[in-house]
């Protein structure tokens, strides 16, 4: 008998803010828990604070298939700028903060701050936080060698194994991560064997479920499925490969098959003793 379960929809959902984007990821959440026949892909994109930085990521959403712009930007003029765009090249978007800010002004006559994260202020911890997303952002990767060496936790593994939304998720427990992706044949930087062994994670998956998500990813993006980065063999000899790594160096190693990021996240702040972080 065959299966006749119907796929799920997908349905993109662009978070854009000037600060950690926690408000706007919560309330699409919350939005998208409503419909547990979607499948809501969520792209985030914090600490965009300049116009640069935020026509960067209107122009990518612009050549996305359509997603639902979400953003909560307290930064002077940035919320104009997301609705003027968007309006212009017909994409739907969502301001969560200007109107209730706006209201606020109309009945006191006071104007606003436009400190981006101001609820946050003053708060020690939060500023960690902020430091430790910053640096998740710019190691994410292997972008700068350097920050293995200055890195609480270094993240190793293939294509999909998590590294950048783990690196994220510790991130937000102020710990500060840098990952590398690893492709057989490609150079291991020299900064990763002066990292201090207990400190580098190495990430695995079964190659299966592996398979699995590289095909949903490539359909995703509307490519054909069946390609080299999803073919099973080439998959092993990463994974191998990978695998002969973390021999090498000596490091921990987590199978992230079936596992959340929450769950493998415990794991690495328990094995390295983190909790002092949080």
């Amino acid at each position: 008998m065959s299966d006749t379960t119907p796929e799920l929809q997908r349905i993109t959902l662009y978070i854009i803010s000037d600060s950690v984007g926690e408000t706007g990821f919560n309330l699409a959440q919350a939005v998208m828990s409503q419909f547990p026949k979607i499948k809501p892909i969520y792209c985030r994109f914090p600490f965009i604070n300049t116009e640069e930085k935020l026509n960067h990521v209107l122009e990518q959403a612009k050549a996305d298939k359509q997603p639902i712009v979400i953003h909560t930007l307290a930064t002077k003029g940035l919320s104009s700028m997301v609705a003027n765009f968007c309006e212009q090249n017909g994409l739907v978007h969502y301001d969560y903060i200007s109107p209730l800010l706006n209201e606020v002004s109309k009945r006191t006559g006071l104007v606003q701050t436009y400190e981006a994260g101001a609820v946050h202020h003053l708060n020690a911890r939060y500023f960690d936080r902020i430091s430790a997303m910053e640096f998740a952002v710019l190691y994410d990767d292997g972008k700068d060698p350097n920050g293995f060496l200055k890195a609480d936790v270094v993240l190793l593994g293939v294509s999909r194994t998590s590294k950048t939304p783990l690196s994220l998720f510790l991130a937000n427990r102020n710990i500060k991560v840098a990952n590398l992706p690893l492709v057989p044949q490609a150079h291991i930087p020299d900064e990763l064997w002066k990292v201090d062994p207990k400190k580098i994670i190495g990430l695995t998956n079964d190659p299966g479920i592996l398979n699995n998500i590289r095909r949903e990813r490539m359909i995703a993006y509307g490519l054909n499925p069946d390609t080299t980065y999803s073919d099973m063999t080439r998959i092993k000899e990463e994974l191998d490969y990978a695998n002969d790594l973390y021999q090498k160096l000596g490091c921990m190693v987590i199978n992230v098959a079936n596992r959340s990021i929450e769950e493998t996240a415990t794991i690495i702040i328990e094995a390295l003793d983190l909790q002092d972080y949080e």
